[in-house]
């Protein structure tokens, strides 16, 4: 990862970030309590000084978000250092996390669980850290990307070696909401993926915005980095249905998802314009149907923004930004259109038909009393759509300027401020360069234009299986059998003479290698060798990845020696625990992180049935319908019995792991 402590743009944002979100901790713990008193005490004078003190935590809240608001909002820190006069992209920033600390709970796994020595892992333990450490920081590249893809997958053998479904570990994963800063913790890794998975998507956006738009490479790397992030936003939508933060709530993902994919498209059409647009009449038909699929695709967001329940925390410039840049790209469009109509008589050597079909399919209807072909040969009808649509271009400018100068955090931005003039006085020199007549007699109004893009822009699912990583913990043995899932006996010595060159029973399976066809009377069974057992070493020598013709083979390289083997017994798997969480949830209201994860018993009274979404949970049971606590408290509810799963460490993601 980048060094924490650099003093880069980039980093600076983070840090204050990260110092915001402790803030915003504070406050809304100081709420928390502030309202429990409030419901506690019947004292009218302890009531009035805690209904003040709650009225400045609130101001104080809103203060903090505004602050918040402003960091995603800093689209200037995140954009290619070349001097550009192109609208600046919006990028994710990371989530942040508090730091965990393994060493303690894997150690105490690895010895209980699977009888080593804890001490021997302690490099493997480190480095996992390491790696988590460096996540926090990635570079803004592909190494960067990688690095998360890496810990992400690191996490599915993490996950299925340390983390039985019976019992929690007691890690406690802390990530930080990227929009309202509030912290959400839970003892499982469901939360420590996803927030991942939500990181990457936040680089690849980031990486996009730091693209060069003024080469065909780089707006081509612009275009494809939006494209991987949607396609990552849009598999965590999938496969987490139910995270416990506003920023990976569904409704949200699925704005950024839009919203990644807009500004792909927006870089489609500066990609198209980037050698110069010709002044002529095909080339301009096609920029004017690109630039408005760019309009719709904008005006799409901002309606998606400005739906419930995502209004609430979206920010609120993001918002505005996608009503600007819809009207602006729109504006260009009835420019473009503009400009066909004024500059380009129909010509006696021209292609009559193929002008009059491409004009007719930019429009969905055609003005009262016009006909296509009539506009392109008659002079006073091809001037009067033409100023109608410059008409309309500038009162789209103008709504942009508008919008931009009521919204604090825009109309700071100073580049967007001079392409958002610069477009509306191109539009109103074209208007005052045609023939000066009554404008009131005619009644002409200009027809909206139907998008067309000839380069569909669509997700790029992730391919997380690409990056090749090897499991830290590897020494445990095949993860098919030394699993958390799967319980052991402690290692067993077993020692044996050769009977006549017999070992008395037989071996079978690939790594670790498994014993069959036991020969009761045979002197390995007397020392406990059982039918079915694992064996691990062989002279001390570690043989969990061996075959059983290597096995054999070190058998037979004993020569006349006594052959001392380790072996392991599987044992019963019925679970015993409940699996069960609490969502840390610091008392913010209406929010994902109130919900209490599934508890799972194996043993149902099939009496009572499951609920399909858990109650949100509060101090007593008597308030559970009212504002949400500091802290939510487990409650053990029936559920559905385990189902058993591949141990694939791929098999990471699926619809029943879905966060609550």
């Amino acid at each position: 990862g980048c060094n924490p402590l650099a003093e880069t743009g980039r980093s600076k944002l983070q840090n204050q970030r990260a110092v915001l979100n402790q803030q915003i901790l504070r406050a809304v713990r100081m709420r928390a309590g502030a309202e429990n008193l409030l419901r506690a005490t019947t004292n009218n004078k302890v009531r009035e000084q805690v209904l003040l003190e709650l009225s400045f935590v609130n101001s104080d809240l809103q203060i903090l978000k505004e602050e918040l608001e402003g960091l995603n909002i800093s689209v200037e820190v995140y954009q290619n250092s070349e001097e550009t006069f192109c609208i600046p992209l919006v990028p994710l920033g990371l989530k942040e996390t508090k730091e965990v600390d393994f060493t303690l709970p894997l150690k105490d796994f690895i010895l209980e669980h699977y009888s080593e020595d804890s001490s021997e892992y302690e490099d493997e333990i480190a480095d996992l850290m390491d790696l988590r450490q460096a996540c926090r920081t990635p570079s803004r590249d592909e190494a960067g990307t990688e690095m998360l893809i890496s810990y992400f997958l690191q996490l599915g053998y993490v996950e299925n070696r340390f983390f039985p479904p019976t019992r929690h570990m007691g890690v406690l994963f802390t990530w930080y909401d990227s929009f309202t800063g509030v912290p959400v913790c839970q003892p499982n890794l469901l939360l420590e993926k996803a927030s991942i998975l939500f990181n990457i998507g936040a680089l690849y956006t980031q990486i996009g915005t730091r693209c060069n738009r003024q080469t065909q490479a780089g707006l081509q790397n612009a275009v494809d980095a939006f494209q991987r992030a949607a396609g990552v936003l849009s598999y965590l939508k999938e496969t987490f249905t139910h995270t416990p933060s506003y920023d990976m709530s569904p409704a949200m993902l699925n704005v950024l998802v839009k919203m990644m994919l807009a500004q792909a498209q927006e870089c489609v059409f500066e990609q198209i314009g980037l050698p110069g647009i010709r002044n002529e009449f095909f080339t301009l038909v096609k920029m004017t149907q690109e630039v408005a699929k760019v309009g719709e695709v904008y005006m799409l967001v901002n309606t998606a923004m400005n739906q419930e329940p995502v209004k609430e925390n979206i920010p609120y410039s993001w918002s505005k930004l996608a009503q600007i840049k819809s009207d602006h790209y729109r504006a260009l469009a009835h420019y473009f259109i503009a400009t066909i109509l004024c500059d380009h008589e129909l010509q006696p050597g021209d292609d009559e038909d193929q002008q009059e079909k491409a004009l007719s399919q930019m429009y969905d209807y055609v003005p009262e009393g016009l006909m296509v072909l009539t506009i392109l040969k008659d002079k006073v009808q091809r001037k009067q759509l033409g100023k109608a649509h410059l008409r309309k271009a500038i009162v789209y400018h103008e709504e942009a300027l508008r919008v931009c100068g009521l919204c604090k955090k825009l109309r700071n931005i100073d580049v967007l401020q001079e392409v958002l003039t610069a477009a509306h006085k191109r539009s109103l020199l074209k208007y005052a360069q045609q023939e000066t007549e009554d404008d009131f007699l005619s009644l002409i109004q200009a027809p909206d234009i139907l998008p067309k893009t000839e380069h569909k822009i669509e997700t790029i699912a992730p391919q997380l299986t690409k990056v090749k990583v090897k499991d830290f913990f590897h020494r445990l043995g095949p993860l098919t059998v030394f699993s958390a899932k799967q319980r052991w006996t402690a290692p067993r010595t077993i020692r044996i003479h050769h009977e006549a060159g017999e070992l008395g029973f037989s071996l079978k399976g690939g790594s670790p290698v498994q014993i069959y066809c036991l020969d009761p009377a045979c002197s390995a069974a007397s020392m406990g060798l059982k039918e079915g057992d694992y064996i691990v070493s062989v002279g001390g020598m570690d043989c969990k990845w061996l075959g059983a013709n290597e096995v054999l083979e070190k058998f037979r390289s004993v020569g006349e020696q006594p052959i001392e083997f380790e072996v392991i017994s599987c044992q019963d798997t019925t679970a015993s625990m409940h699996s069960k969480s609490a969502t840390y949830s610091v008392g913010m209201q209406k929010t994902y992180s109130l919900i209490c994860l599934a508890m799972e018993e194996d043993k149902i009274d099939q009496t009572k049935k499951a609920p399909l979404k858990l109650p949100f949970l509060s101090w007593g049971t008597k308030n559970r319908q009212k504002a949400a606590s500091t802290l939510c408290l487990p409650s053990a509810v029936s559920g559905s019995s385990q189902v058993k799963k591949k141990l694939s460490p791929f098999t990471l993601l699926n619809t029943e792991s879905s966060l609550y």
